[in-house]
């Protein structure tokens, strides 16, 4: 099973960006997006220090959502 984190794009230079979620920032890979029309402030899918796909603001918040739920019952 593999597991894609959401988070939101801070800062992009070249194809490598800083990427921030529940605080923690990361490095991130914008090398699978080469393609794709992204900037700071928009929401990617990360997955092993790799954005693997764009995602809405609202589809990255309802994930968090479903993160904190399943994390709460533990």
């Amino acid at each position: 099973m593999c597991l894609a984190v959401p988070m939101k794009i801070t800062a992009i230079n070249g194809f490598q960006c800083t990427c921030e979620a529940k605080g923690i920032e990361r490095e991130v890979s914008l090398f699978m997006l080469q393609h794709e029309d992204v900037g700071p402030g928009d929401h990617v899918l990360v997955h092993v220090g790799y954005a693997i796909q764009k995602v809405s603001s609202q589809e990255a918040a309802e994930s968090w959502a479903l993160f904190d739920e399943v994390l709460a019952e533990l």
